[in-house]
């Protein structure tokens, strides 16, 4: 039985099966850290406009755009539409966008007391109160719903009531209703970091959200975005017809990573195993609880991106941008100082000329590719192969209309 879902059509509004390749970008959570994956999307849309003009966005080309916390805000700004109907922001304007903001959202508290003050504000509740990050995104989208967005959009989040994941999708919409929500509702709930930011409630219809960071479900989204798409050619999407569940080889997909310091040893079992409540949710500066399940969770989503695309002999079809180098306060989520910022706007300046990397199936160490090339060269090829099958929907499109 086909059942008649509407949905968005990125690429001049032609649907995957007018083409060849289904579409994926993900865009993993970190805070402060989305300067990194900013700083890679500019390069991205760039070499996009060099083949297809000046107004080419990352929304023109792919078919669904994941994100996570810093990710879901990140996928919004790309997505949302302006008065014209265009993205609200190029990607070249979100790095300035999180250096002007980031120091607002997550203030600094200096002074010689600052250590102890902020364990005290931790103790007793979120380091920051999230009140300018919710004029700040209310004033941008206003009252603009997720059924709105010029591409399809998948952003996790986790409900803290009913202790289960609620993923907001584009695709699900149509049967959830409850799910329309505002953005500026679900990048409040997907940001809602335990122990940074407070949880965020609201109300939708007759159903009640009461959500913190997506990340605590699936901090590295491209799974969920995948699953999303999965489920939607399952349901006879007339989209994606004659695709198939498991055609999984289609695929394109980029995988961004906000940066980590998984390469600098900070923790041990033997100091762990000293450790209580405190010292799990707040140690050296950091929160060990939360990143452990975040990069856990994330690690997990990368091995099996990994396997599943070299069981299918696509592993050219997939990209994973991701530097687990970092250190100090550059591995952070909420240090927004102006040299940390900065030096975040360099990490990914740098990222951009490191060799592409994949994790190996058989030790899970992430390794170079041999002969792979470096990140810029393969995100130009990518820009490529985006532009290309573009113009093959296009061409297989005899008339503007497609089916809803």
């Amino acid at each position: 039985m086909t059942t008649q879902i509407t949905t968005t059509n990125p690429i001049g509004h032609r649907p995957p099966n007018t083409g060849d390749l289904i579409t994926v970008l993900s865009i993993d959570g970190g805070g402060i850290r989305g300067i990194v994956p900013g700083v890679i999307l500019e390069y991205l849309e760039l070499q996009l406009q060099e083949l297809d003009g000046e107004e080419a966005r990352i929304a023109d080309y792919f078919d669904v755009i994941a994100g996570t916390s810093t990710g879901g805000l990140v996928t919004v700004m790309l997505t949302a539409p302006d008065e014209n109907n265009k993205p609200l922001y190029a990607a070249k304007d979100i790095v300035p966008f999180y250096l002007e903001n980031c120091p607002k959202i997550f203030k600094q508290i200096g002074g010689p007391f600052a250590g102890i003050i902020k364990l005290l504000k931790s103790l007793l509740g979120p380091k920051y109160d999230g009140k300018y990050l919710k004029t700040l995104v209310t004033g941008l989208l206003g009252t603009t719903k997720l059924s709105q967005t010029l591409t399809n959009v998948v952003i996790p989040t986790f409900d803290i009531r009913d202790m289960q994941p609620v993923v907001f999708s584009s695709y699900q919409v149509p049967r959830e209703p409850s799910t329309d929500a505002l953005l500026s509702d679900i990048c409040m709930g997907t940001s809602a970091a335990p122990t940074y930011l407070p949880a965020y409630y609201f109300q939708n219809g007759d159903r009640e959200f009461n959500l913190v960071d997506g990340g605590v479900a699936a901090n590295n989204p491209s799974l969920v975005a995948v699953g999303e798409v999965t489920r939607q050619v399952m349901k006879g999407d007339p989209n994606f017809v004659p695709i198939t569940p498991l055609d999984y080889g289609r695929y394109l997909l980029i995988s961004l990573g906000t940066g980590t310091e998984k390469q600098t040893p900070r923790f041990d079992a033997k100091t762990a195993a000293k450790w209580g409540a405190l010292g799990w949710m707040i140690n050296n500066g950091s929160t060990p609880l939360i990143d452990s399940f975040q990069q856990a969770s994330a690690d997990l989503v990368v091995f099996h991106n990994n396997v599943v695309f070299e069981a299918l002999n696509s592993v050219d079809n997939y990209l994973r941008i991701q530097d687990d180098t970092l250190t100090g306060d550059v591995a952070s989520v909420d240090v927004a100082t102006t040299t940390n910022l900065n030096a975040l706007v360099e990490v990914g300046k740098r990222l951009l000329d490191k060799p592409v990397s994949r994790v190996n199936s058989d030790t899970g160490v992430i390794e170079p590719v041999p002969n792979g090339g470096t990140n810029r060269e393969v995100l130009k090829r990518f820009a490529e192969q985006l532009s290309d099958e573009r113009r093959l929907r296009e061409t297989n499109c005899t008339a503007p209309e497609v089916v809803q």
